[in-house]
């Protein structure tokens, strides 16, 4: 595989690891009865959406580790699947909220028994918390195809190959995306300070701040003609995908220390839109402040005067290749790791994609010039020197990374602030 021009079809995956242990007691509250859509605060839902077209003898089941309506991650992929699921006419069933806040004694392979127990067909696991939920069920039900969007056990070049038959590996190659947005917050600031609200610290949460980082000192540079030093990219971690009372710091305080510090544009790594929601408060308070969405494509709506934009996957892509696989009776088992279609990236056949918001303005221009360059390979993010936070090298001079010094970062990149661990 190329990193310097990743295609729609080059292959890998990633994602993240949090482990879980929950209990059958509150599992029935999960997956009890079949519910309509539920507001985000409301306790955590299951369903049975309508499917379109003459529906088949097969069923999808889906476990999310967040709300299936929090603008973004998981309604990225709640939308993905309906959107496959609406297109074949196939049966759906879901569990969301499924992680350590709102069920703390389920978990996802006990999850994933309650949807197969309903007839499920194949499960897919949408957060890398379902890392080893994944793999488990897939053991237990050797006949059952189980697709984890993230995580690197299909992976037979990566570090954790597993080699089980009916255990499939799908992620997109955001750190493209990431670069974009990293790109339009360079563009856009007009103190130099860019915050990162960071997730939990792990291989690929390191590696998508990074990406952000590359982008935006790339366009600092390049666009702006100014020197990386007077650029302040930092980033703070709460702990998880979203707040989780008593147990994260809480991202709204987070974006609000950062807006409040003359941080002007808050880039998001979360799941939820704290970033958004506390920009547009302090836009409304008069303070000159953007920021940038993550993975919802319709992101930018929620704050559309201060929104830079949005990188997002295309998760209907590989779900639909996935999932007609298994209504084939295949057992998806690849390692899929897709990038844009460089010709156009938010054409439908591109796994990830950018979105601009309105505040991006005249400098939408240098964002095309940047995808430009990035798609012919006329510019290589990866590419060294590159060192790491501590000093030493993640790329020598003029070396190209690696599918897998990319995947397993251990670190942050010099000239970024915040902890790598």
């Amino acid at each position: 595989m190329q990193v310097k021009v990743p295609g729609i079809f080059s292959s890998a995956i990633a994602l993240k690891i949090v482990k879980q242990s929950w209990s059958v007691a509150a599992l029935s509250l999960l997956l009890g009865a079949c519910s309509n859509p539920t507001p985000t605060a409301s306790p955590p839902t299951t369903g049975s959406p309508a499917a379109g077209g003459g529906s088949k003898d097969f069923t999808v089941g889906l476990v999310l580790v967040g709300p299936k309506n929090d603008k973004g991650w998981n309604q990225a992929h709640y939308d993905g699947v309906q959107e496959v699921v609406n297109a074949q006419g196939y049966k759906f069933e879901y569990a969301d909220k499924v992680n350590p806040g709102d069920r703390p004694n389920v978990t996802g392979s006990q999850v994933a028994d309650e949807l197969i127990s309903k007839g499920a067909k194949v499960i897919i696991f949408s957060s890398d918390d379902f890392k080893d939920d994944a793999l488990e069920t897939a053991k237990k039900y050797p006949d059952i195809p189980i697709v984890h969007a993230s995580g690197d056990y299909a992976w037979k070049e990566g570090k954790n190959f597993k080699n089980q038959p009916n255990l499939g590996n799908i992620m997109g190659r955001m750190e493209y995306g990431k670069m974009i947005a990293g790109c339009a917050a360079a563009l856009s600031t007009e103190t130099g300070k860019i915050g990162y609200l960071g997730p939990l610290i792990n291989d690929e949460t390191r590696r998508y701040a990074s990406a952000a980082y590359l982008g935006a000192k790339h366009c600092w540079e390049k666009y702006r003609k100014k020197d990386p030093k007077d650029l302040n990219f930092k980033v703070t971690w709460i702990g998880f995908w979203f707040n989780i009372p008593g147990k994260t710091l809480d991202p709204t305080k987070v974006a609000d220390d950062f807006y409040n510090s003359g941080y002007d544009v808050v880039m998001s790594g979360i799941d939820t839109p704290e970033a958004a929601i506390q920009g547009k408060k302090a836009a409304d308070a008069g303070k000159q402040v953007k920021f940038v969405h993550y993975d919802f494509k319709q992101g930018c709506d929620l704050a559309p005067d201060i929104c830079l934009g949005v990188p997002y996957y295309n998760w209907a892509l590989p779900y639909g290749k996935a999932l007609q696989e298994a209504a084939a009776g295949q057992k998806p088992n690849d390692f899929v790791w897709l990038g844009p279609n460089w010709k156009d990236i938010n054409a439908p056949d591109s796994m990830i994609g950018f979105v601009k918001g309105k505040a991006l303005g005249d400098n939408g221009k240098f964002i095309d010039d940047f995808i430009k360059n990035m798609g012919n390979g006329s510019v290589n993010l990866y590419k060294g020197p590159l060192n790491y936070q501590d000093g030493t090298p993640f790329l020598k001079a003029g070396e190209e990374a690696t599918d897998q010094q990319i995947w397993y970062m251990p670190q942050l990149l010099a000239g970024m602030q915040g902890p790598s661990k």
